[in-house]
């Protein structure tokens, strides 16, 4: 398949050209246009997390209980695809490492790109942005979003993120929540929170804005129902 990637960074949508018999997984939801002949379908979980089981575990993390997918009879079928927030996509090449994902910056993979959305402990609850993470194998391309512009981070020995701005990070890394200041006080007046401190060799995805500041910004001035 070809992924193209329109209007980055801050409205970008991916356009997909299938082969035919080629298979592209999905977020639901995630479709803004298509060729007519396409054939579509829904799935619980695509890979090793599969079932019923795996449906509920991405409902607990915030995501879709369904992935959508769209497969091409023919050569030259067209898939575009969109997150639900304003941002940037990044496509990652899978060749048999792991990658952890935030769940909401997961848009759509291959059809041999496995995912599993895991627990991650107690150092991902109480960094109070996203308690399920996706890990993702196997082969093939893996689209990500983000809130905003998206960018890397080459890491070779200690890094540290605010845990609202973690797109992804390659599994080669190590990580532990930690406060942002060194008093946990501080860490919550001084307006940071929660950092997640990297240490090892390899790269790191993050985006410029986060999702859960945003949204208490825009909460705030709403009328009260």
């Amino acid at each position: 398949m070809d992924i193209q990637l329109i209007h980055q960074p801050d409205s970008a949508i991916a356009k997909v050209i299938l082969n035919a018999g080629e298979e592209i997984v999905a977020q639901a939801g995630a479709m803004v246009a298509m060729s007519g002949f396409i054939n579509t379908s829904t799935t619980l979980r695509q890979g090793k997390g599969g079932g019923i089981m795996g449906g509920f575990k991405r409902m607990l993390g915030g995501e879709s209980l369904f992935l959508s997918v769209f497969r091409s009879p023919t050569a030259e079928g067209e898939v575009f695809l969109a997150p639900r927030l304003m941002g940037d996509i990044l496509v990652y090449e899978m060749q048999g490492q792991e990658l952890v994902v935030q769940a909401a910056s997961y848009l759509a993979s291959a059809n041999d790109v496995d995912l599993d959305l895991g627990f991650q402990g107690m150092k991902s609850l109480f960094s109070g942005e996203s308690i399920f993470w996706l890990s993702v194998t196997g082969y093939g391309p893996v689209i990500l979003t983000s809130f905003g512009g998206i960018y890397e981070i080459e890491v070779d020995g200690d890094y540290v993120v605010d845990t609202g701005h973690i797109v992804a990070f390659e599994r080669s890394l190590d990580f532990r929540i930690d406060k942002a200041n060194s008093s946990w006080l501080g860490a919550f007046f001084g307006g940071e929170g929660f950092i997640c401190r990297f240490h090892g060799k390899g790269k790191v995805y993050c985006q410029t804005h986060n999702p859960g500041s945003f949204g208490s910004i825009v909460g705030s001035q709403l009328p009260p129902k």
